[in-house]
């Protein structure tokens, strides 16, 4: 039975002051495309500032922070009647959603976005996602709508993100002094990974290669599929999806051939626990056509979903906590974070708001030796944990006059990216083992940029 899945398309952001307009038609047919085949999808799409660029004349970005947010307010009109006339030519509704970082750092606000989105799906609208511009200030910034991309990915637990760009794929080696360079397909893992990251944003977008890589290795996180390919031919997005969902199947029926019961018949091998795993990424191959030219970044199996997605990335941490190998190995093991177990803390923070929880090697290790593990939502506040930090809770109350809790932090609201290697969720106590990266450089054979 084919599934229906949901996907997320990322759009290039064009280096021009007439954003998208040259390949629209074909977005918006490969989305209707996608629709009918009872796919839903959102549209990341950048843009606004460059369409108003386009209507006033203007010859350049400005670089006034109050400019630029009056050309994004002007130019995100434009841009959303653009995409509402197209898509009413297929009698088919967008909406609109504009977020900031300040959006879903509430988690109440964080829920009601994701209940937003299901609702529009389920009609069968095609939202069209955008960093708020208007309003947005540093501080509340994604940075860039890639990492947007991906949080929307991870919010709606979208089972594609596409980001499209001027890039092919991933190479094995620079195509511009190895004529042998092979494309990178697949990547299990982006630990193993030491990308040329060289290529950087449009004069009017933000994103280069290296958030690219960032936003990949978030999406994989929460059990994203991503994928990086070539933005001139957004068609090739739905033979990449019937692809990849192809080679999941086959995965899939070979490894339930596999785990049949083995049957004892002379002079022919039967399968056991020594053979190789099956993933998509060494599936046998099917009857699908080789889709084009692409990069697909396989999503962890063990993915790190709702409130703990939303503490790692919906928020923006106001400082860090050092807390001891001790610490973090009681906090894997289910407990709560004890003042006993902080070494240190950095920043100015509050009762409530984020913070980094970064390892030391022991108490006495400089705090530049010290790993990020994690975010966690704090009872106390700076000025206070400083105080407490290394002292038994039952010191609380003496030390700072009240004790709401005897933790520092609640393990409730305690999140950590890792599991093993690169892999996210709870770790374990020990200490990972070096890993060689592997060396792999980003670009195109016609366009590659050295680093």
């Amino acid at each position: 039975m084919k599934r229906h899945l949901t996907i997320v398309i990322k759009l290039v952001s064009e280096d021009t002051h007439e954003p998208l307009v040259s390949i629209i038609g074909t977005i918006v047919e490969t989305v209707v495309a996608l629709r009918r085949d009872g796919h839903r999808v959102i549209i990341c799409s950048s843009g606004a500032i460059g369409m108003a660029l386009h209507l006033t004349g203007e010859p350049r970005r400005p670089k006034h922070l109050p400019d630029v947010q009056a050309l994004a307010s002007m130019g995100q009109v434009s841009l959303m009647n653009m995409w509402a006339q197209q898509f009413a030519y297929f009698n088919m509704h967008v909406s609109q959603i504009l977020l900031t970082r300040h959006d879903i750092a509430d988690r109440t606000q964080y829920l009601n976005a994701q209940n937003t989105f299901a609702s529009l799906l389920s009609r069968g609208a095609i939202p069209v996602v955008n960093e708020n511009d208007t309003i947005s200030v540093q501080e509340i910034k994604f940075g860039d709508n890639d990492t947007l991309s991906a949080i929307t990915a991870g919010m709606v637990q979208a089972d594609y993100l596409f980001l499209m760009t001027d890039v092919d794929c991933l190479y094995d080696k620079n195509p511009r002094k190895h004529p042998d360079a092979k494309p990178i397909e697949v990547v299990e893992d982006i630990a193993d990974l030491d990308v040329d990251v060289s290529s950087a944003g449009s004069s009017l977008g933000t994103g280069g290669m290296g958030t690219k890589l960032t936003a990949a290795r978030l999406a994989t996180a929460a059990g994203v599929t991503t994928v990086i390919t070539t933005s001139s031919k957004p068609g090739n997005i739905a033979s990449i999806v019937r692809y990849a969902e192809s080679q999941k199947a086959a995965a899939k029926s070979l490894e339930s051939s596999l785990e049949l019961p083995a049957q004892s018949t002379p002079g022919i091998a039967t399968p056991d626990s020594t053979q190789a795993s099956i993933s998509p990424s060494n599936a046998p191959a099917t009857d699908v056509e080789a889709p084009p030219l692409h990069t697909r970044f396989l999503p962890d199996p063990h993915p790190i979903r709702d409130r703990y997605f939303w503490l790692l990335h919906g928020l923006a941490p106001h400082g860090t906590l050092f807390i001891d190998r001790g610490a973090y190995t009681a906090l894997t093991n289910g407990a709560g974070l004890l003042p006993v177990g902080v070494v240190d803390v950095e920043g100015s923070f509050g009762q409530q708001e984020c913070v980094r929880l970064s390892i030391l090697p022991s108490r006495e290790s400089p705090l530049s030796e010290a790993e990020e593990a994690g975010r966690a939502l704090v009872n106390y506040s700076a000025i206070e944990i400083k105080r407490i930090k290394g002292l038994s809770s039952r010191k609380i109350a003496e030390v700072i006059g009240y004790a709401d809790s005897e933790y520092v932090a609640l393990r409730e609201n305690i999140a950590f990216f890792k599991r093993e290697g690169s892999r996210p969720g709870t770790p374990s106590g020990e200490r990972e083992k070096d890993v060689t990266p592997k060396r792999y450089s980003l670009g195109r054979l016609s366009n590659y940029v050295a680093g």
